[in-house]
């Protein structure tokens, strides 16, 4: 273990939950390194927080522990799990959804149900609306701090049983790709798609490439023109818009210096589909 607890809710700060789960891992260990992904999911939006997972979580060393707390059904018999990738990093989360892109992306090895009777802070045994708290900053402050090990979280089950969100693969043909809109680089307001630069690049494009960008959601066309692939930024000039290669090396789409989202209301999700179809370039005699 790295002695290392990364904490992600859709809680937000301006009440005292975060800080709920700051003490109990503390009162578990107090040299415990408690550190913030993100508390801004939008609420019960297990999508993103499934996404904000695989963004970040290959960047942390191996024996890294994340409590992802997502949790619209808090309360029901929805699970309570511990999951270990195939990095070997493990994500205390709700069995609703969250695990979805670090299975699909990363890998996942091993799963147990988090045994209550004995993973659970004590006299919270009435209490059914705060797990975050309860059970799951609990349960990761014990594992990371090593009171106690992955196989004392509770039973094995099945990694197939994990619940999953519908989720689709890019496809491409001889001059166009088509993906989802995954998420948004939210302060700016890019868009990040699903489509692989690896994939991109099997339509022969080279830098300063057009492209015909199409964005539906469902059958509801929101957005189409023409627009360049650029190396960065520096590529475009101000208020154009833009095609590029985000950090997690897939596509993004942007306005230089403007909000792609704001400007054309775009939103997230399976729903939100993008195509790009590789543009003849004009020769001028």
């Amino acid at each position: 273990m790295t002695n290392s607890l990364v904490i992600q809710t859709d809680f937000g700060l301006s009440d005292g939950a975060v800080s709920a789960m700051y003490g109990v891992a503390t009162s578990v260990d107090p040299t415990l390194r408690i550190f913030d992904l993100t508390h801004d999911i939008p609420q019960y939006n297990i999508w993103e927080g499934s996404y904000r997972l695989y963004q970040t979580i290959s960047y942390w060393p191996e024996g890294t522990v994340f409590v992802s707390v997502v949790d619209p059904g808090v309360g029901s018999d929805r699970r309570s799990v511990v999951a270990k990738t195939t990095e070997n990093q493990y994500i205390v989360t709700p069995d609703n959804g969250t695990l979805t892109h670090i299975r699909d992306a990363i890998g996942i090895q091993e799963v147990r149900i988090i045994d209550e009777t004995v993973n659970r802070l004590p006299k919270s045994g009435e209490s059914y609306t705060f797990h975050g708290r309860d059970v799951y900053a609990y349960t990761g402050a014990r594992l990371a701090s090593g009171v106690i090990s992955f196989e004392e979280v509770g039973p094995e089950v099945p990694v197939e049983s994990v619940v999953t969100l519908t989720k689709f693969n890019p496809t491409i043909d001889e001059s166009s790709v088509t993906g989802n809109i995954d998420i948004l680089d939210i302060r700016f307001g890019n868009l990040w798609t699903n489509i692989d630069r690896t994939l991109f690049l099997q339509l022969a494009v080279e830098y300063g490439d057009n492209f015909e960008v199409t964005i539906q959601n469902d059958t509801r066309q929101v957005y189409k023109n023409i627009m360049t692939y650029g190396r960065s930024f520096a590529d475009s000039h101000l208020g154009e818009p833009l095609i590029y290669v985000n950090s997690l090396d897939k596509l993004g789409i942007a306005i230089n210096q403007g909000s792609f989202a704001k400007a054309y209301h775009i939103e997230t999700g399976a729903n939100w589909k993008i195509a790009l179809r590789k543009v003849p370039k004009v020769i001028y005699n």
